[in-house]
Formats: C-alpha cells, sequence, structure tokens
C-alpha cells in the first residue's frame, strides 16, 4: 500500500467536513484500527502520513481532532475487542487497515462511516456490493487483484529458474479471502509454467516455522508471500527461515524486499 494514496482518500473523507472559523469549534474524532503493530516502522510511517495530511487539510490532532489508533498485531481477537472500543468512542469515521480489521469494525456497526486500506476482495469479503458504487457505511480502496498473483509466479520462474514448486504462505484466520481470491489463479498460472503449486497455512511463528522447513526439504522450492497482515507482522521470521533454507521469496511489500526478500 503507498502511504500517500491511504492519506489522500482519509483526508478526502475529512475535507467534507465543515471547517468553522471559530476558536470553539467542536473536536472532532477519527478511530484508526490496523491489524499490525504500533512499533513496526511501516506503521509509525503511515501514522505519520496520516498526520501530516490532515494538518494540511486543517486538521491538527489534540486540537480540532483527535485520532484514536488501536493496534492488533496479527490478532483477530485482540481486532474484535480494540473494534468494540472504537465503536463505543463514536468518532467521525473509522479507518479499517487490512481485511481483519474491517470484518471486526463491520460486526459493530453499520451506521458510523468505515474507510477501508490495504484490502483483498472487498465484494468477496461482503464489505461492499459494488465497486464504483460502494453501498452502505464501508468505502476505500483495494491495491490487490486477483489475477496479479499470476504474475507474481511468472517473476518468481524468472529469477530464480530452477524454481519447480512454489508454496504460498497465509493465515486463513486473518486472510481468509486466498483461497477463494487467490488460489486459482496462482494455480493455474503455476502450472503453465510446470510448477508444482501447494497451499501453505499457517496460524502462528511455530507453524510458520514448521511450514517453512518441511517445504525446503525437497529442492526446487520457491514462496510467494500472500497479501496477509499476519505476514506482515511475522516478516523478519519468514524471512530469516527462507535466507536460512535458501528459498527465494517473493511478496506484495516492498519493504519485505528491502528488509531481506528476493523480491515484491
Amino acid at each position: 500500500m503507498r502511504r500517500r494514496e491511504f492519506v489522500k482518500l482519509l483526508g478526502g473523507a475529512a475535507a467534507m467536513w465543515p471547517l468553522a472559523a471559530s476558536a470553539q469549534q467542536a473536536v472532532r474524532r477519527i478511530g484508526v484500527l490496523s491489524n499490525i503493530g504500533e512499533s513496526d516502522l511501516e506503521a509509525q510511517s503511515m501514522v505519520t502520513a496520516l498526520h501530516e495530511e490532515l494538518r494540511k487539510l486543517g486538521w491538527i490532532d489534540g486540537r480540532n481532532l483527535r485520532v484514536d489508533h488501536r493496534w492488533a498485531a496479527g490478532n483477530p481477537e485482540r481486532a474484535i475487542a480494540f473494534a468494540k472500543e472504537l465503536v463505543a468512542l463514536k468518532p467521525e469515521v473509522i479507518v479499517g487497515h487490512t481485511t481483519p480489521s474491517v470484518i471486526a469494525l463491520q460486526k459493530q456497526t453499520d451506521t458510523i462511516p468505515i474507510v477501508f486500506v490495504q484490502i483483498s476482495d472487498p465484494i468477496g469479503s461482503g464489505f461492499i456490493t459494488n465497486l464504483a458504487r460502494p453501498d452502505g457505511n464501508i468505502t476505500g480502496f483495494t491495491n490487490f487483484e486477483a489475477s496479479m498473483v499470476g504474475k507474481w509466479v511468472e517473476l518468481l520462474k524468472d529469477m530464480a529458474p530452477g524454481v519447480s514448486r512454489v508454496a504460498f504462505l497465509f493465515n486463513p484466520q486473518t486472510a481468509p479471502y486466498v483461497t477463494r481470491y487467490y488460489q486459482g489463479p496462482l494455480e493455474t498460472s503455476a502450472r503453465s509454467l510446470g510448477l508444482q503449486p501447494s497451499a501453505s497455512p499457517v496460524h502462528d511463528a511455530r507453524e510458520i516455522e514448521s511450514a517453512v522447513i518441511a517445504f525446503s526439504r525437497e529442492a526446487g522450492g520457491g514462496l510467494i508471500v500472500m497479501p496477509d497482515s499476519f505476514n506482515i507482522v511475522h516478516r523478519n521470521q519468514i524471512i530469516a527461515l527462507a535466507t536460512q533454507h535458501r528459498l527465494p521469496i517473493i511478496s506484495p511489500y516492498r519493504f519485505m524486499a528491502e528488509e531481506g526478500g528476493l523480491m515484491a
């Protein structure tokens, strides 16, 4: 996700609020629920960009605006608890960052506007019924289209010609869309290139380690890190294991390549 796209979308929503010239202007409130961790450098960069863009529009946290952040750090149960907290605060709008956050928020309110970012398959997830004209209280943008995963397979094969098998890593709890949205195009692309595809569903750090080690026991393996907030939270472990077991790795996140993955 590009941070500037994220803040421009939210900024557009904020710009619709009337700005009063009075010094006694009421303080407006935004909630932000993310399924990554607060200490994550990507998270902090996103927060900084958000506040900078809001400031340009005249909205300053602590003056005429209050921004309440909650960080679920890859834990769906924590996302549910934080969604309840944010809705109880009655903000003007809530930003849902990644699918687990929006799922949790959707269960808590059908009146407070929700702006989603970094989402896969918003229609299949039940957030909206139409991409061009979202209905209800939820809108936003998606930066992952299902056919992109076929290009990831092609790029991985181009960069690592010795790859004959590909495993796609995801957590079914935080990325329930993977099997319905991405798996078909991924398997079709892999087989067209003579590659053997396989799913590697994982639920915690221990299962990540077991899955990567098991997959690396045979030669010719390549790892595809699927769009999933769980994978973002655990990216250091994934990159370290892939490096240790000499698995070429591709992900949709540039920062994973910058931090040691083969490509993004």
